[in-house]
């Protein structure tokens, strides 16, 4: 090994000299290039030796949850509720992809890396979709033979059912996806505990302070294993992130700066029409109108209402519920913060003018003085400027996106010597991570990895291989099942993450700071 290692710096080196001589063979210009050279390699040294002193150089790559025994463990048998574009992404991350996708990556060359995501021993036994056309993908998904590992052998057949309450009613499901519109979430993840389902709900949780309380007391007082949709906590930048909070790197955080921006009309919610502009297919011959409305007041039947739901409050929280989720689930599971002290929201629909209620424009501030701390909320539908999700220290900021960045701060108490001795430069972040580029810390901050940096990436960079992290989330739910081990996004996460939107929207709609009761539980 050590061999090894000194002929690669032999090589490096050998490298550098000759790029040095063909440099000075070229005047003036190969002069200041081997100057560029020589300072890029002495500000090199420099950071790498203030990583090592930060004592993050031994700051290593998290390693993939595995069986202890090496084992997949008994078949379990999943179904689906709601099989829209969500349900898609998670059966694939099953292992289970509908076939024409499966022909759309081998055209793209993309399907070998598919196919190399770990075989979860499980199948697809049920789906359940209001609509006709969803059903009927559902079931041509489970019955794929294309999967990673090769063909399950199991020959289980995919059931259709009409109803949820018929897929909960059958004992050979042992798990269950819910992958609907947010207004029915809370509902049937308490119908599925009871009926001795684990489940697996993609965010929100919850619309209102009445429908957490239900599924919190419900899951909470169970034995089923529960996992909220927040993947991205699995990319590896996070769980490196919190070896940097827990280390101090930052010092005192006082303000955490959360946004989203996007601005194109799918951005928006508008995705009932095409890409030529005409309406998707969908109506009540092939749509359980009733059933999709739930406990939700009766509208009559418009594809612009069946796709677009997240424009209405009587099925969603908007930008809250869609988009600030993931932001406060960052956050909270890299600090524990809780549920906020107070709320105060403030937007408007100031661009999408359509039928729409919720807004395109909404700010959002939490306060929680006993952790002497703010968490802000900044969102856009109308502007693409990515502005990241800053974790704001005394001593020190982080940018966490896809990838990491941390910048000192010029005014450090902790870094003084440092500032003072021209060993770090306030103006340009003193650490990176990129997991893209296999998850190590690099002193040099890429334009690539500032691109990665304003992104939420849906994969990561594992062992020298992209895995998705949905993937990763998804496994953790079944080890769970198997193990009787605890997830993540386990419900107390998601009620405190319940609690913190319902408030944001609660202040919003009604227009006043409304406040968390921890005695009696309790919004005022």
């Amino acid at each position: 090994m050590e061999d090894e290692q000194k002929d690669m710096n032999e090589n490096r080196s050998v490298k550098r000299r000759t790029l040095l001589k063909a440099l000075i063979g070229i005047p003036v210009l190969g002069y200041f290039a081997a100057e560029t050279l020589r300072k890029f390699n002495f500000d090199r040294a420099k950071k790498s030796r203030v990583i090592k002193e930060l004592g993050l150089d031994d700051l290593k790559i998290p390693k993939v949850l595995t069986s202890s025994s090496g084992k997949k463990g008994d078949l379990i048998r999943v179904g689906f509720i709601g099989f829209g574009n969500r349900a898609h992404q998670l059966s694939n991350s099953l292992g289970f992809m509908h076939p024409d996708k499966v022909k759309s990556k081998e055209e793209d060359g993309s399907l070998a890396e598919w196919l190399e995501q770990e075989d979860l021993n499980v199948a697809i036994t049920g789906i359940c979709d209001v609509y006709d056309l969803h059903a009927e993908r559902g079931l041509a998904t489970a019955h794929n033979d294309v999967r990673p590992g090769g063909v399950s052998g199991q020959n289980l057949s995919a059931k259709r059912y009409l109803s949820y309450q018929d897929l909960l009613n059958d004992k050979d499901i042992d798990a269950v996806v819910i992958a609907t519109p947010d207004h029915h979430h809370a509902k049937i993840t308490s119908e599925a505990v009871k009926a001795g389902k684990h489940v697996y709900c993609e965010k929100s949780i919850c619309r209102t302070e009445e429908e957490l309380y239900e599924v919190y007391d419900t899951v909470r007082n169970s034995d089923r294993v529960f996992q909220l949709g927040h993947q991205i906590t699995q990319n590896v930048v996070f769980q490196q992130a919190r070896e940097i909070i827990k280390r101090d790197i930052l010092g005192k955080i006082t303000l955490i700066e959360t946004t989203t921006n996007r601005n194109t009309a799918s951005g928006a919610w508008i995705r009932h029409l095409d890409d030529d502009g005409n309406p998707k297919p969908g109506d009540e011959n092939s749509i359980d109108w009733l059933q999709w409305l739930g406990s939700r007041p009766y509208k009559p039947f418009t594809t612009d209402r069946f796709y677009n739901w997240t424009k209405w409050f009587d099925y969603d929280m908007g930008m809250i519920g869609q988009l600030f989720t993931h932001e406060f689930d960052a956050v909270n599971q890299l600090l524990r913060i809780g549920i906020p002290t107070s709320a105060v929201a403030s937007g408007g629909i100031y661009y999408w003018k359509d039928n729409r209620e919720i807004p395109d424009m909404l700010n959002v501030a939490f306060e929680y003085p006993e952790k002497e701390m703010t968490l802000t909320y900044s969102a856009s539908l109308s502007s693409s400027r990515q502005r990241g999700r800053v974790f704001n220290g005394h001593d020190a900021s982080m940018e966490l996106g896809g990838s990491l960045s941390v910048t000192a701060d010029g005014n450090s108490s902790r870094y003084k010597e440092y500032l003072n001795k021209g060993l770090i430069d306030p103006s340009v972040p003193m650490i990176s991570i990129n997991p893209m580029s296999g998850g190590d810390i690099d002193a040099i901050t890429s334009a690539t990895e500032k691109y990665y940096a304003s992104r939420g990436l849906t994969t990561t960079n594992i062992n020298g291989r992209r895995v998705d992290v949905t993937h990763l989330h998804i496994k953790e739910w079944i080890y769970a099942i198997r193990n009787g081990s605890q997830t993540s996004a386990n419900i107390e996460r998601a009620f405190e993450e319940g609690v913190a939107c319902v408030m944001a929207n609660k202040s919003y709609q009604e227009k006043r700071r409304v406040e968390w009761d921890p005695i009696n539980r309790r919004i005022v």
